[in-house]
């Protein structure tokens, strides 16, 4: 838990099974409402709907293209046009509820419905009725790829269109080509997110060459996309006719390595760009250097996230020096970058221009832990909010630099130390000074071998209102701290009234009775109002303790989740014959 999971997704295979590929294509030919032993949508129509149209509201009074019916014009009396109209939003309604999702004439959102290629035709029909539309999502249905022409090609009819998520869909390069083609349809969309499709990967200049001048596209989601050299060069070239784009993300893109270093110049092509995400990119230091180069061109950016690039390690002493005129900087994610010293010691000289930085992520980064001290001075402490520092080999210099340095981190809601050892036993150096009411909202201090004296700190500084909007607190992996410090820790808890998420879990090999805490933690329980999950993983409970325990989370109005071992009984009343034996 020291850091927030990242999303999860869904994998996208490119090479299947014959047996998948079969049942595939049997699915793809069994529309969704068919699978449940259900007449398709079009049969189970009646014309009593049409009332119940015009209840939920037609999106429109006129026919497929949204216009006004006139029998001088088109050849039909505007009230059978209207008929017409209500009874296509009566289909649109009907298609929608029976996927269990609720029928809204500006976003359709069908994510994780299980649609198949028939349902996608379906649907395709149903667009007409759908001028109003201003989104669609089909994220996470992945027998939909190959299928995508049959709705591209009614995209005419949503016009209004500004969001486009195909998310894990297993798209192809026909979808790809289709979708590129129907760009033209939509010359009002902004957001497009192909993520998680790895049919992209090779294909993306099919898409690519879709764009033209003058499109509004300003989000562009290609997350683990497989995307290759070449794809970086077809989205070079077209980042000429993006100006308006303010959100990249390329991140997880492994086989993308060879070809940063021809994308990067290309960024000077988007002035209006606030967030670049190359996390997992394989970026290294002659891309990174590019990419350095290209910084003064992109005066609007805000964030920029290049972690998890573990070979870009030392090209940060080049980077520096550009990094500096991002002045309107606020994120910078650094983790899992292989940093060195001498990055450490580039990135010190000008951290002072980054005068808006209010997030700073260095974690996972063991080679800096006894210079990552250097930071501190030039920090703008003032304006940094989050500050995670886990697993960074922290020297002892280096911990009481940040201790000294709490006293103007007056912003900092989020603090992770996990994984650094040199936190135990001097955890009040850091806690003393915090002061009342500070806005400290999550504190990850796993493995940190802190002892019963770290924990008898934390309970007096909860005490003292120091956490009082303290809503994650990890405390995991601590199996040096005696039960009086926890015991001790969940009396004084009341005073975390705001905090939704605790964890005390031993190790994987640890074992202990909570016996000599538990009754201070039921104690709390009540008086944590806020409190949603709880995590007590590998601690021995006695079987009228997991009761209580149990009675506790089952109660309907805190809906609280509770972790803790399906063994622990068993394991405690081992523990009880033993010690019963050698007494």
């Amino acid at each position: 838990m020291e850091t927030a999971d990242p999303p999860k997704r869904r994998e996208c295979p490119q090479k299947r099974s014959p047996f998948d590929l079969i049942m595939n294509q049997i699915r793809r030919k069994t529309s969704f409402a068919e699978r449940r032993g259900r007449p398709s949508v079009g049969r189970l129509f009646r014309p009593s709907e049409n009332a119940d149209g015009k209840e939920g509201g037609a999106p429109e009074t006129g026919g497929p293209g949204g216009q006004s019916g006139d029998k001088s014009e088109g050849g039909s009396d505007p009230a059978d046009t209207e008929a017409s109209s209500a009874a296509g939003w009566g289909r649109v309604k009907q298609f929608v509820q029976k996927l269990g999702r609720k029928p809204d004439s500006h976003a359709l959102s069908l994510g994780h419905c299980d649609l198949t290629a028939t349902d996608v035709l379906e649907l395709a029909t149903l667009l007409p009725f759908l001028t109003l539309l201003e989104e669609i999502d089909l994220s996470w249905n992945d027998l939909i790829g190959g299928s995508l022409k049959a709705l591209t090609f009614h995209l005419q009819h949503v016009s209004k269109l500004r969001i486009l998520r195909l998310c894990s869909c297993r798209l192809m390069a026909e979808d790809l080509t289709a979708l590129g083609e129907g760009l033209s349809y939509i010359p009002l969309l902004e957001v497009v997110d192909l993520s998680w499709n790895a049919g992209v990967g090779g294909n993306l200049q099919c898409l690519t060459r879709g764009f033209q001048p003058g499109n509004r596209v300003k989000e562009l989601h290609l997350v683990d996309c497989q995307l290759t050299a070449a794809d970086a060069q077809s989205l070079g070239g077209a980042l000429c006719v993006l100006p308006g784009l303010e959100l990249l993300d390329l991140s997880a893109n492994g086989p993308l390595t060879g070809g940063l270093g021809e994308l990067a110049p290309q960024l000077r092509n988007l002035p209006q760009l606030r967030v670049l995400r190359l996390q997992a990119c394989g970026l290294q230091q002659d891309a990174l250097d590019a990419l350095g180069k290209a910084f003064e061109f992109l005066p609007a950016l805000q964030e920029l996230d290049l972690s998890c690039n573990k070979k870009a390690g030392g090209g940060f002493v080049q980077v520096g020096p550009h990094l500096g005129q991002l002045t309107h900087l606020h994120s910078l994610d650094l983790h899992l970058c292989g940093l060195t010293e001498d990055d450490v010691r580039a990135l010190a000289q000008v951290v002072p221009s980054l005068s808006d930085l209010t997030m700073l992520d260095l974690s996972s980064n063991k080679k800096i832990g006894g210079v990552v001290h250097l930071l501190f001075p030039s920090l703008p402490l003032s304006k940094l909010k989050r500050l995670p520092l886990n697993n960074c080999c922290l020297t002892d210099e280096s911990y009481s630099s940040l201790a000294s340095a709490m006293q103007r981190l007056t912003q900092l809601e989020s603090l992770s130390l996990s994984w650094n050892k040199c936190v135990g036993g001097h955890l009040g150096l850091l806690l003393e000074a915090l002061q009342p009411g500070s806005p400290l909202q999550e504190l990850q201090l796993s493995s940190c071998g802190l002892t019963t004296d770290d924990l008898l700190h934390l309970a007096s500084t909860s005490k003292r209102g120091a956490l009082a909007h303290l809503r994650l607190l990890d405390l995991m992996y601590n199996d040096s701290a005696g039960g009086q410090g926890w015991a001790r820790l969940f009396q004084e808890a009341g005073a975390l009234r705001a905090l939704t998420e605790l964890d005390v879990s031993l190790r994987p090999s640890g074992r202990a009775p909570a016996s000599p805490w538990l009754p201070a933690l039921m104690g709390a329980l009540p008086r944590l109002p806020a409190l949603t999950r709880l995590s007590l993983l590998r601690w021995a409970l006695t079987p009228r303790e997991r009761d209580g325990l149990d009675a506790f989370g089952r109660d309907a109005k805190r809906r609280l989740h509770l972790e803790c071992d399906a063994h622990d009984t068993t394991a405690h009343r081992r523990v009880g014959v033993a010690e019963q034996r050698d007494a």
